[in-house]
């Protein structure tokens, strides 16, 4: 007997891990995977990791340079050592983040982002195998627009609003993250309600990007994220690709609940039109729209704290070694 996962890949979804743990990974056969810095924290805190820590800091230890560049190198490493052993796993790609400190810098993420190429390349990654995972800021996007005219293929992440989702589209992004669960997440603590998988707004903002990507021919590839529970997964089956943590995974696994599929190019070109719109030269339209839609201005913010935060944190632990 299929189980809900497999139930769900045979929709046509591309099912992603979404996990730093790429021990866990192997059980689902995913596709792809994906990884955060929130992630990859909590993965070093397991005693299983703590090889590629050592490589990394000793790959640090090596550089020319000041205490902070041989600092920074090593956390770069760390994230490709990650990423290196994931894509063992993985027959397709993995996604590596831009520290979210450089959101609002142009310049700085398309530097990263080069720096995180070469560091896989360095260890026999081709970049056709690595999305480069950016928030999708107004600095962000128009870095992932110059990226992926370079060949650098890009996965723009903390994407709640829909003038994020259309300016992506008009950038030629490989990949977007709408997070499901964070949007739901801001409308029950805003409105004190409870939501079905049907009346789910983090469900319903998918569902509407997905549309607008079929009716207008954009092929930037819809990847729901960050979800709270697996009727928000089944809600969006058919999706391009769903990243998925471990224990909903799991859940799906030992499901044998039947999984319908619910959208498809056909549907959406067929459901009631999107009237095309424009932001990707109008940056002041841009952030006025972002700014008004007070979910999405107050997620992108807090996701991008967050981030930080545990980069921060990660750097700290990485800069421990190093000093020692």
């Amino acid at each position: 007997m299929s189980n809900a996962l497999d139930a769900l890949k045979a929709t046509g979804t591309v099912v992603v891990s979404d996990s730093g743990d790429f021990e866990s990974i192997a059980a689902y056969k995913p596709q792809d995977a994906t990884t955060n810095p929130s992630l990859i924290l909590a993965a070093t805190k397991l005693p299983a990791y703590a090889k590629l820590i050592d490589a990394a800091v000793a790959a640090g230890k090596k550089q020319s340079g000041d205490i902070e560049a041989q600092i920074d190198f090593a956390v770069d490493s760390l994230l490709v050592e990650f990423g290196k052993e994931i894509l063992k796993i993985v027959p397709g790609r993995v996604s590596t983040e831009v520290d979210a400190k450089y959101s609002f810098d142009k310049a700085a993420t398309i530097k990263k982002a080069h720096q995180l190429i070469e560091l896989y390349k360095s260890v026999g990654v081709d970049k056709d195998r690595v999305l480069i995972k950016i928030a999708s800021t107004w600095e962000g996007i128009q870095a992932a627009a110059e990226l992926e005219k370079e060949g650098i293929h890009c996965n723009l992440t903390l994407l709640f609003g829909f003038a994020q989702a259309v300016a992506c589209a008009e950038a030629g992004v490989t990949l977007i993250s709408p997070f499901v669960g964070r949007i739901l997440d801001w409308y029950k603590k805003t409105t004190g309600e409870e939501y079905t998988s049907e009346t789910d707004p983090g469900v319903k903002s998918v569902r509407r990007i997905y549309t607008y990507y079929k009716q207008h021919g954009y092929k930037t590839i819809v990847m729901g994220a960050s979800f709270r529970n697996t009727g928000e997964i089944t809600a969006l089956a058919g999706c391009d690709f769903l990243t998925i943590a471990p224990k909903l995974l799991e859940e799906l696994k030992n499901s044998s609940a039947q999984v319908p599929q619910v959208l498809s190019a056909d549907k959406a070109k067929s459901a009631e039109a999107i009237p095309k719109v424009s932001y990707i030269s109008d940056e002041a339209k841009f952030r006025w729209d972002l700014f008004a839609d007070q979910m999405a201005f107050d997620k992108l913010h807090e996701g991008i704290r967050g981030f930080a935060k545990d980069g921060n944190t990660l750097r700290e632990l990485i800069a421990s070694k190093i000093k020692a």
